[in-house]
C-alpha cells in the first residue's frame, strides 16, 4: 500500500491536492482526528484489503496541537509503517491575499489577535520541522491547478524521481518594474524589438510571427543556449541546498514580445529534459 500524508500551510493547496489525488485513485481522508490516524492505518494494513493507495490530510488546528501529529507520525515510522509526506506551501503574500479575498479567518487567528500575518508566522514555526523532513514540498504560489496536477501525477502515479524544486519561468516588462520575487533576472533588450514592426506590434511572443522574428537573430539562439547551460549548472546545486522555488525572470521593455518568446523557448528546453524538478511558465505583462 502506498500511504501519503498531505499537510502544509493553510491555504497552500492541501485540499486541492487531496482532490487531485482522489482523482488519481487514492483513497483520501481529510481532517482525520489525530487519535484515529494510527487506528485508521491499522485497519488499512489488514491482509486482503482492496485499498492500495491512501492519502490522509492533516493540518494545523486550534483544537489539536500539531505536536501530537508529529508524535503520531514518528510512532508509525518506529512501528515499521512506510509513508511519504507531501507538504503544500505558498508565499506569505499569496496566503494573505487568499484570506483577505475569501474573508475567512486564519485557523490560528483569534478575535483577540485577528491579524492574518501573525497567524501565518505562527503556523510556519509550528510546521517548520515537518516541512524540513517532508519527502516532497510543492510551492503553489505560481502554480495553476493543471500544473499542480502534472506534478502530483509525476510523483504519485508515474513514480518518477523528483526533487521539491519548482522553477517558475516568468516574462516581464522592465517599464512595469522588476518582479519582486525574482531570483535570477535576465535582460533581453539587446535583441531587436518587434514592437516597431507594424504587423507584429499588436501581437505577443505567444504568436508564431513574433517568435519567428525574435528567434531569427543568431544572438537569440546563443543567449538561449548559454542561459540553459547556466541553469543546468545551477539547478542541481539549488536542489542540494534545499531550495524549494526558483523564479527565473526574463525581461524586455514592455514584456510582450522578446521576453515572452525567450521564456517560452526556455520553458520548452527545460521541460524536454527528463528533469527531477517541476517547471511552470507565466507571463506577467500580457
Amino acid at each position: 500500500m502506498r500511504f501519503v500524508m498531505v499537510t502544509g500551510m493553510s491555504g497552500g493547496g492541501k485540499s486541492t491536492a487531496m482532490r487531485l489525488l482522489e482523482d488519481m485513485g487514492y483513497y483520501c481522508v481529510d481532517n482525520l482526528p489525530i487519535q484515529l490516524i494510527d487506528k485508521f492505518v491499522e485497519l488499512l494494513s489488514t491482509p486482503n484489503t482492496e485499498i492500495t493507495k491512501v492519502a490522509i490530510g492533516v493540518d494545523v488546528r486550534t483544537d489539536q496541537p500539531f505536536a501530537r501529529v508529529e508524535k503520531t507520525l514518528s510512532c508509525l515510522r518506529q512501528n515499521g509503517m512506510v509513508f511519504e509526506v507531501l507538504f503544500m506551501d505558498a508565499s506569505d503574500a499569496v496566503l494573505v491575499k487568499l484570506y483577505k479575498e475569501s474573508r475567512r479567518m486564519h485557523p490560528l487567528c483569534s478575535a483577540e489577535n485577528p491579524r492574518i500575518e501573525d497567524g501565518i508566522e505562527k503556523e510556519r514555526k509550528i510546521l517548520q520541522q515537518v516541512k524540513k523532513d517532508a519527502d516532497y514540498v510543492i510551492d503553489t504560489s505560481k502554480l495553476l491547478t493543471r500544473e499542480l496536477k502534472e506534478e502530483l501525477d509525476r510523483i504519485f502515479v508515474k513514480n518518477e524521481e523528483y526533487s521539491s524544486l519548482m522553477i517558475n519561468i516568468l516574462s516581464f516588462g522592465f517599464k512595469h518594474g522588476i518582479p519582486a520575487d525574482a531570483d535570477l533576472v535576465f535582460d533581453v533588450r539587446f535583441l531587436p524589438n518587434p514592437f516597431y514592426i507594424d504587423e507584429l506590434k499588436y501581437l505577443t511572443g505567444n504568436d508564431r510571427g513574433v517568435q519567428d522574428y525574435v528567434m531569427s537573430f543568431p544572438e537569440a539562439g546563443i543567449f538561449l543556449d548559454k542561459l540553459t547551460d547556466l541553469l543546468r549548472f545551477l539547478i542541481p546545486n539549488y536542489i542540494k541546498e534545499g531550495k524549494y522555488q526558483l523564479v527565473v525572470a526574463i525581461g524586455c521593455t514592455g514584456g510582450k514580445h522578446r521576453s515572452v518568446t525567450l521564456a517560452n523557448e526556455l520553458y520548452r528546453k527545460l521541460r524536454n529534459r527528463e528533469a527531477k524538478y517541476g517547471v511552470s511558465l507565466s507571463h506577467r505583462d500580457i
